[in-house]
């Protein structure tokens, strides 16, 4: 932390739902590898940039950690000097290849069940409910059409491409499983890189995919991983959350509460008296509907492009569009 002078870090993600302080799936590691690392960091909540590579990023002074650059944020953080878990354990040969499978297999598992296997309530609820429903829908295909192209799915191979996300998915659990045993972390009992990696799949995979997912069925076969998970949310995540170097963040409506049943960590937000938009504010709003103008020209100028394409590795939003009604 000398190298930003102890100024308090930043950390910008996406909004909480499903009983976690940010829903997303790229967001709650970083979240989880700042409080394993015990820093003080205020969280931050981007609602229009839906697609945007960059987030989650870390932000402090004139630093800037992005997800899109030097392997993402965490790397972006040990690289730099800012906070490094990992230190003393690139000696251990399974360090690397635990590492290695979360952030493929079980990365790429989230992502087939987030987008391509689901009726994308999920998705709609942490990335497009915060935009008009037009928009909305329209990004939430053209993200189905990037992730089928990013993860090689075509019509033609989708059954085996399941098949195969679905068996290293598995592979990568019961490895997982025999590593951790009955310990509290997965190295040197204490937290590192993995473990706040792996608790974010977990706990995503757990509270934010439906019941009917495939992912979050194998995921429960193993107790100790369920129970490694359920453990390490309550130390790290929820208990002390009142104190001040916790970040707070907004509780969820009423209508959106979590399926697995109220969340500990929202709290009541006080009202507070209404007052007049600075210009700051008022710059801000103007180029937020700027910016949804601008992604609605592009989706509708990536539509037309997506209906004279054919080819193999053509998406079928129709099938898409019936399976996905708001």
């Amino acid at each position: 932390m000398d190298e930003l002078d102890n100024q308090k870090l930043t950390l910008v993600a996406r909004k909480p739902c499903f009983g976690l302080p940010t829903a997303c799936p790229s967001c709650l590691p970083v979240y989880i590898y700042l409080r394993f690392a015990q820093v003080p960091f205020d969280l931050s909540f981007n609602l229009i940039h839906p697609d945007s590579d960059q987030i989650p990023y870390i932000e402090s002074g004139a630093y800037v950690a992005y997800n899109n650059e030097k392997g993402g944020v965490l790397e972006s953080l040990k690289e730099d000097g800012i906070i490094d878990l990992d230190s003393q354990l690139h000696a251990i040969p399974e360090w690397l290849s635990m590492k290695v499978m979360i952030s493929t297999w079980l990365e790429e598992a989230i992502m087939y069940e987030l987008w391509v296997c689901s009726d994308g309530s999920s998705a709609k609820k942490i990335y497009y409910s915060d935009l008009p429903w037009p928009i909305g829908k329209i990004l939430y295909f053209k993200q189905i059409h990037a992730v089928k192209q990013l993860l090689g799915i075509t019509k033609d191979n989708a059954e085996r491409r399941e098949e195969e996300i679905h068996r290293r998915a598995t592979i990568a659990y019961g490895a997982l499983s025999t590593r951790l045993g009955e310990q509290t972390f997965f190295f040197e009992n204490r937290p590192s890189g993995v473990d706040a990696l792996f608790l974010g799949h977990a706990l995503f995979t757990l509270q934010a995919l439906p019941d009917t997912s495939v992912l979050r069925s194998k995921l429960l076969e193993h107790s100790n991983l369920v129970q490694y998970a359920e453990k390490l949310k309550t130390e790290f995540m929820e208990a002390g959350s009142s104190s001040s170097s916790v970040p707070r963040f907004p509780a969820e409506p009423s209508s959106s509460t979590s399926r697995r049943g109220p969340s500990n960590w929202s709290s009541k937000a006080k009202s507070k008296p209404k007052r007049e938009k600075t210009e700051e504010e008022k710059t801000f709003r103007r180029r937020a509907k700027y910016f949804l103008v601008t992604q609605l020209v592009a989706v509708l100028v990536f539509l037309s492009l997506l209906g004279v394409s054919g080819g193999d590795n053509e998406v079928d939003l129709d099938d898409e569009d019936d399976d996905y009604n708001y």
